[in-house]
């Protein structure tokens, strides 16, 4: 069996080697060309690209002479087959207009620096790199609103991934306690004397208000010297707060949680590796175990892999939901897009075969079989492990939120980011993006789409100009462009219509942005 499936992958290289040949012969994607081969060759020798043990310049020049092209392309002097003239090209890599929109977080005049403290928060955060991101961010507006002291958060060490990173290894501690001076007291750790005295723990209301902190949980410190959230996500409402706790959570999720320096490092070069074959799309990929168990996923999937899904959801037990209908899940839009509709969507919208994806995920569930036709589509597609040599991943590679800290800096840095579900990380890399002057991301419709991906399976639409046509113009307005935060869906009561609202840190308009009147930069 490894046998065959060795013979199969030495086939499908050996046919991307042709194709890349061919298009080298008509004088196409040249530059592109050692690359792949490169990736190619690499591949069949079974073992991932390593550098030798050699100070940073030397690491640096190796990389640059056997991996990277041979010239480094950009988007004006790349040309790209299926996509010809200029302005094809600007279509597909320019973003939406900002409309002068730019992101303004300063306080207001009125804001004053943090006052006496009443007492000391602790928080224990839940979820994976960007749940805890989103929660840590509202937990400093938290306590803000209680006037207290915030312990350094404790990262969540026991869900899916049970990894043990701590604060420090994920996220520049100290840049985020100098960011934070003038808005609330941060320390290190609890005084000596408090280790071991009683805490008030609680679970605070999901999608509270300041009234429910000032009125519920600010009267805890008559009893206690420390209150302990039990956890961190959806605790603080997105809509109706203050101007000033907006703009905080802003500055808190898009400047003062900056990722640890050694990620940062890495992550940056990462970026710089995959600018050097032109401009590229980042693909987040959430075609993982972990979703797709949790969202009883399992269209295109074997009756194996299937009911191993099944088994992971039925035994994880802080997963509520248990009996899923995986058909009726895609037909609503709730399912990932599969690795194979992600190459149909790509190439509807116009991107040629020759175009760099990075792909940003963990390990894609049933690996290459799942990835045989997107690959095909698409052969110059990097991930970190590809780009990184294994001495440089080795100490980031045993914990997921650093190897997913690395995937959040390359997306956010793409020229076009496009997650196939509106996960926890798309939505946080997609309110990045905004705040970064609104660069293009691609959301899918994927209610929409799987329709039309039936009708292709089925045999009554073929791929081409019909589809392509029908792709684009769904996702016209989908592609990043300034608009204020979407409210609840009508007809929504309760904790569902707080769920349906559009999350704070996606789309943090109007709260976080202001509309110059000039091309003029405005200062944040």
């Amino acid at each position: 069996m490894a046998l065959r499936r060795k013979g199969r992958s030495a086939g499908r290289r050996a046919a991307v080697r042709c194709w890349l040949l061919s298009l080298a012969a008509t004088g196409a994607a040249a530059a592109l060309l050692a690359v792949a081969l490169h990736v190619s060759a690499s591949a069949s020798s079974g073992a991932p690209y390593r550098l030798a043990k050699q100070p940073r310049e030397a690491e640096e020049l190796r990389w640059e002479q056997e991996f990277a092209p041979p010239q480094r392309a950009s988007p004006h002097s790349r040309k790209l087959d299926g996509a010809t003239d200029e302005a094809a090209e600007k279509r597909l890599w320019l973003p939406a207009p900002s409309r002068r929109f730019v992101p303004c977080v300063s306080p207001s005049l009125d804001y004053k620096g943090p006052g006496a403290s009443r007492g000391y928060l602790l928080v224990h955060t839940n979820g994976g790199l960007n749940q805890m991101r989103a929660g840590i961010s509202d937990m400093v507006a938290v306590a803000r609103i209680l006037n207290a002291t915030l312990i350094i958060p404790e990262l969540d060490k026991k869900s899916f991934w049970l990894d043990k990173s701590n604060f420090s290894d994920v996220f520049d501690e100290e840049h985020f306690i100098r960011s934070l001076v003038n808005d609330v007291k941060v320390e290190k750790r609890l005084p000596n004397e408090l280790v071991k005295a009683p805490k008030s723990v609680r679970h605070f209301k999901s999608w509270s208000g300041v009234d429910y902190y000032q009125d519920e949980i600010s009267p805890l410190w008559e009893h206690r010297q420390v209150i302990r959230a039990a956890k961190s996500d959806s605790r603080l409402a997105n809509n109706f707060l203050p101007p000033d706790i907006q703009k905080l959570r802003c500055r808190v999720f898009f400047q003062a949680l900056r990722y640890a320096p050694p990620i940062e490092a890495l992550g940056n070069l990462l970026v710089e590796r995959m600018k050097s074959f032109g401009p590229y799309i980042a693909l987040h990929l959430r075609y993982e175990k972990d979703m797709l168990a949790f969202s009883g996923c399992t269209y295109g999937l074997s009756q194996t892999e299937s009911d191993e899904l099944t088994s992971i959801r039925e035994n994880t037990t802080y997963w509520k939901v248990k009996d899923i209908d995986p058909l009726e899940q895609r037909s609503d839009g709730h399912c990932p897009l599969t690795p194979k509709e992600v190459g149909i969507f790509l190439c509807a919208l116009g991107y040629p075969s020759s175009t760099p994806v990075y792909i940003a995920a963990g390990e894609i569930y049933g690996g290459e079989t799942h990835m045989i036709d997107l690959q095909s589509r698409f052969p110059i597609m990097m991930n970190k492990e590809k780009l990184a040599s294994a001495e440089e991943l080795r100490p980031f590679s045993q914990y997921a939120s650093q190897m997913a800290a690395l995937d959040y800096i390359v997306s956010v840095e793409s020229d076009v980011f496009i997650p196939s579900y509106s996960g926890n990380m798309a939505r946080a890399v997609a309110g990045h993006r905004r705040f970064h002057g609104h660069r293009k991301t691609v959301i899918p419709d994927r209610k929409a789409l799987v329709r039309l991906f039936d009708k292709v399976d089925s045999g009554l639409l073929d791929e081409g100009d019909a589809l392509s046509q029908r792709i684009a113009e769904m996702h016209r307005k989908r592609q990043g462009s300034p608009r204020k935060r979407k409210g609840p869906v009508s007809g929504t009561k309760g904790s569902d219509r707080f769920r349906s609202e559009e999350a704070f840190y996606e789309n943090p308009l109007p709260d976080c942005f202001c509309q110059s009147k000039d091309d003029s930069t405005v200062s944040i």
